[in-house]
């Protein structure tokens, strides 16, 4: 019987050790039907032998083509690919490093430039008189003398400063608005705070100052029903011109096509208007009850940084979106087509073992 066994442990195990490579022939014979089954087992060695020359013959074999060129079992390149799509990653990880903290640093040189101007401005306006003043009479008559000075520019030059306003207000809001998007507060996008405070100063300032003139003019009444109907007009008209004009501007600032824009305008028109139902009728209570005309604009202005939040958000948001699902859809081809030869070599690999 111990004759019998060895025997038969030693005629199991003689295929195995000269099967070295695989070729189609010892596949078609690894695979094949058994006709009885003694070979049963017979079988199921062998095709672990096949299995295990497979996993070690591709990367030992000196002889083949593709000697150099290292392959896992399916024949894939990953060996390969790894240390250099490590390093690449690498490096991208470095340049956007390397670029955030440059943008950091510019957006962070404008504010606290910018900042430090009109802090500045502010404070000295009465430097040509502080001859013997105390830090106490200073401080007491700054804010009234920059508000004399507000308003001696206001009849000096009503449009241009309205429209200096307006251009501050529009880009601190966009700031804003970013913020509010998740934006670390010095990685904001300068080019859209640019466009946003440029329709600020060129449009909103001066379009407004025409406005409520023309807006005194309609109602020339002193009865109670005429701030109502202000308020109704502003919200309804004026509201519905004004949004348009912002959203029309600035697609085309960002070279949009004008069907683009004029979809987006559809989309977001109604909400927009709604949205602004809830802010403005309080606060235009005030602006036509209480407010002198030539002061409206100011007033509005600090209203509106939080309403051009609302507005910037609304604007850019599915531009964004656009943008990014472009930008993913040309990846994802990039992708595919840097993928399609390696598959092609992978089966050309298998194909050859």
């Amino acid at each position: 019987m111990a004759t019998l066994n060895n025997f038969t442990s030693h005629k199991l195990l003689t295929p195995i050790r000269q099967s070295h490579q695989p070729n189609s022939s010892s596949l078609l014979l690894s695979t094949a039907k058994p006709k009885s089954s003694k070979n049963k087992y017979t079988k199921r060695w062998a095709i672990g032998s096949v299995t295990e020359d497979r996993e070690v013959a591709p990367v030992k074999d000196s002889t083949s083509k593709y000697q150099g060129n290292p392959l896992f079992v399916n024949g894939s390149k990953d060996f390969e690919a790894l240390p250099s799509s490590s390093v690449e990653e690498k490096g991208g990880g470095d340049n956007n490093d390397k670029e955030k903290l440059m943008t950091r640093a510019i957006n962070a040189s404008i504010v606290l430039g910018f900042g430090t101007l009109a802090v500045s401005k502010l404070l000295t306006i009465d430097h040509d008189y502080w001859h013997g003043w105390t830090l106490y009479e200073v401080l007491r008559y700054v804010p009234e003398h920059n508000w004399i000075a507000y308003e001696q520019a206001l009849k000096s030059n009503p449009v241009l400063t309205k429209m200096a306003i307006s251009g501050i207000v529009y880009s601190i809001g966009d700031w804003i608005a970013q913020c509010y998007e998740g934006k670390p507060i010095f990685e904001f996008d300068r080019t859209r705070m640019f466009r946003s405070g440029l329709v600020g100063f060129t449009l909103h300032g001066s379009l407004s100052h025409y406005y409520y003139q023309f807006c005194e003019a309609l109602f020339p009444f002193e009865d109670w029903w005429v701030v109502p109907a202000k308020v109704a007009f502003d919200q309804t008209v004026w509201a519905a011109i004004w949004n348009s004009i912002y959203f029309l501007v600035l697609g085309f600032l960002r070279f949009e096509s004008p069907a683009n824009i004029f979809s987006e305008l559809t989309a977001t028109f109604w909400p927009m208007l709604t949205a602004g139902w809830k802010l403005w009728p309080f606060s235009h209570l005030i602006t036509y009850g209480v407010i002198p005309v030539e002061q409206r604009l100011l007033w509005v202005d600090c209203v509106e940084l939080i309403w051009v939040t609302i507005l910037s958000t609304y604007s850019n948001e599915k531009s964004e979106a656009r943008t990014s699902e472009a930008t993913i859809e040309a990846t994802s081809k990039s992708s595919s087509n840097h993928t399609e030869p390696v598959k092609w070599d992978i089966t050309l690999t298998y194909c050859s073992s």
